[in-house]
């Protein structure tokens, strides 16, 4: 089996403490070697600067920074001038996403959906930035049908896309259902499988009930079985988790990225059992 390709999605924080939390937390993944760190954009834009320096940082450090760039509420003019700060920083790894709408602004901007993102950065940068989207093995909650999130996944490809990154799920058959269906319509990319480890329920389920992401039954009712009992949720997620790896990367999976949450506990617990 070739080396699955690892990567960990860091959030940029908001304060000194978090800071050095997150420096902690990438000192202690990056003995995993993973092929690089992501970094995530806020609403609009709404965490730009502190984005930049989260990747700037992990650049500095030796590792590779693909900052997330979301279109949604932006500009022509402010993404090609994100791009050209990216590009001054030489940093060559994009993960181009639409993003969610900010509270309280009524209109799209100039981009309405992410194809058109990716069309627009290999316009003004040609092949430049290796670039990333998203996929969803569970179908976008806002996709009017199954076919429909396909054809819209399709046009993120066709507009230049280099590989994709899916959202979190917990039924290694939707990732592989996705695949096979992605593969009948002549997509090649490698699809990497997005993967949340389990530290909290509560936490967990608020995430999956606001992006779609399905828990199943039989999982759900055995961590709200738990209750209170920390440890016991924390040693069921790990075990859940670690058996989702590896029934993905056996069936194929290009690799493993991991949603980190800015820790590192989880997933070095995860990756050692794995025997990686």
């Amino acid at each position: 089996m070739t080396k699955p390709i690892l990567s960990f999605e860091f959030f940029p924080p908001k304060t000194q403490e978090g800071m050095d939390k997150l420096h902690a937390t990438r000192k202690q993944l990056a003995q995993l070697n993973p092929e690089f760190f992501s970094v995530t954009f806020g609403a609009g834009g709404s965490t730009r600067d502190r984005t930049l320096e989260t990747v700037i940082e992990i650049q500095r450090e030796g590792h590779e920074a693909a900052p997330h760039l979301s279109c949604i509420g932006s500009t022509r003019e402010s993404i090609r001038a994100i791009l050209d700060e990216y590009k001054s920083h030489g940093i060559r790894h994009i993960v181009a996403l639409r993003g969610d709408m900010p509270s309280g602004m009524a209109c799209a901007g100039e981009f309405r959906y992410a194809n058109e993102l990716v069309e627009f950065i290999r316009a003004e940068t040609g092949d430049w930035f290796r670039i990333e989207v998203a996929a969803y093995p569970e179908f976008h909650p806002q996709a009017i049908s199954a076919q429909a999130d396909l054809a819209n996944f399709k046009r993120k490809v066709d507009a230049g896309a280099d590989a994709a990154i899916t959202q979190y799920f917990y039924n290694a058959d939707a990732y592989f259902n996705f695949v096979d269906e992605c593969t009948a319509m002549g997509i090649t990319i490698p699809i990497v499988p997005g993967i949340m480890p389990i530290g909290n329920f509560s936490q967990l389920a608020r995430f999956s009930d606001a992006c779609g992401a399905e828990i199943p039954r039989w999982m759900r009712l055995k961590l709200q079985g738990y209750g209170d009992d920390s440890a016991a949720i924390r040693a069921c997620g790990l075990d859940v988790v670690t058996d989702l790896c590896e029934r993905l990367l056996k069936g194929g999976a290009p690799g493993l990225h991991f949603y980190t949450l800015n820790h590192a506990g989880l997933i070095s617990t995860i990756w050692q059992r794995l025997g990686l």
